[in-house]
């Protein structure tokens, strides 16, 4: 696989570096004969799609690092994914901070012409039913409509929310798919 040499400032650098000796070599050749630089242009793309390919992928030797919640001591933080139309989600008594993520489930005609305004607005009142009935217990709980993809939902809210656990309501697939992408325990509500 190829590195990307757009990741840092000093790999963009390095590869305008050599992007500007091939064109000096390949405008040396032009002049010299047209064919020559058409040469020298063929060989100088090669050699940078090598490189690029032959280069090792920085901090793909690196281990992989530990997932850690940084959850405070005495809380508990629960992401609940839910279908639209649910209406209860059943969330441990430790559960301190909760927050109800409702993909906008589209069908393919729907997602492709754009008219996922519907599916959006009943995401919205369920999230917004499901927050009011796990409030009253006292719990911090807030609810927010999700990608048209439960997994990719789930990945969207963990970068915001440090979750302990996830609860999928209903959806044996999805907690399956789940469980493969992410690291911290996810189970069927």
């Amino acid at each position: 696989m190829a590195r990307n040499p757009f990741r840092s400032e000093g790999e963009m650098f390095k590869l305008l570096g050599v992007v500007i000796a091939a064109a000096i070599v390949i405008v040396i050749g032009a002049a010299i004969n047209t064919w020559v630089g058409v040469a020298f242009a063929v060989i100088a793309v090669a050699g940078v799609v090598w490189w690029l390919m032959q280069e090792p992928t920085p901090g793909a030797a690196d281990p992989a690092p530990k997932l850690d919640s940084g959850t405070p001591p005495g809380m508990h933080r629960v992401l609940v994914i839910a279908p639209p139309g649910a209406s209860t989600a059943p969330v441990p008594d430790g559960a301190t901070d909760v927050v109800v993520v409702v993909p906008a489930l589209a069908t393919t005609t729907e997602a492709l012409t754009g008219a996922v305004d519907d599916r959006r607005a009943e995401a919205e009142r369920t999230a917004l039913g499901l927050t009011r009935t796990l409030s009253r217990d006292g719990r911090n709980v807030r609810g927010e409509v999700g990608a048209d993809d439960p997994v990719q939902a789930v990945e969207d809210a963990l970068r915001v929310f440090g979750a302990d656990e996830v609860l999928v309501v209903g959806d044996d697939a999805a907690v399956e798919q789940i469980r493969a992408r992410v690291a911290i325990p996810v189970s069927r509500a």
